[in-house]
């Protein structure tokens, strides 16, 4: 199930941003909530892997002993940050403007392979379900859902939700790159056999 912040503890989540490594009574002056209020936030969001948690030496606290500081994950870093959507639309634009089609398909290839190798630790090299499982939790900590179903001969993976929403509506070749990056997840030849933009209720991947 796709983990979401609550709106409670996006106050948290934007001062940590800005500054890096605050303790509880620094956040509770900070925010005008309890302490217990504070630590209950920290507590949801280290669960859910967007906040790691430091001990401070007892020399460098006021009170003379250990203390504990928190700071941004490298997911947290990405769920705060504001404009990576603009950016990605601009370089997709980019991409579109290129005429020659052979040149921009070299380039989504590329391009997969980049992202593929991101994520290749986290998909290791099971089963074709197996993959397709990883893919799925993948993808869920970065708030799109997919699905994983095992009924037919070879598993299918169902896209819930649009990867990104705002290239597709403008461009529908982002479908070939979110094709090309699974073929490379999965080790396998990947076919897009049901896609939103022609009317179907999710996107439907399967293998060859």
């Amino acid at each position: 199930m796709t983990k979401i912040v609550e709106s409670s503890d996006v106050a948290i989540l934007d001062m940590l941003r800005r500054v890096d490594g605050l303790t509880v009574p620094q956040l509770s002056e900070a925010m005008g909530v309890t302490a217990t209020a504070v630590r209950q936030r920290l507590t949801r969001l280290m669960a859910q892997g967007l906040l790691e948690r430091q001990v401070r030496r007892a020399e460098e606290s006021s009170r003379g002993r250990p203390s504990h500081t928190y700071s941004l994950t490298e997911q947290g870093l990405r769920k705060t940050g504001a404009n990576f959507a603009d950016l990605s639309i601009a370089l997709w634009q980019e991409i579109r403007n290129i005429k020659d089609p052979e040149v921009r398909r070299g380039l989504l290839e590329r391009l997969a392979k980049t992202l593929a190798e991101m994520y290749g630790n986290r998909v290791g090299d099971g089963s074709i379900e197996e993959r397709m499982e990883s893919i799925r939790e993948l993808f869920g900590e970065r708030g799109v859902s997919f699905k994983v179903d095992s009924n037919s001969e070879l598993p299918i993976l169902t896209a819930e939700t649009c990867p990104y929403p705002d290239l597709a509506e403008k461009d529908r070749s982002i479908c070939s790159l979110e094709k090309m990056l699974l073929s490379e997840l999965l080790d396998e030849n990947v076919r897009l056999t049901g896609c939103r933009l022609d009317g179907a209720s999710c996107c439907t991947f399967e293998t060859q």
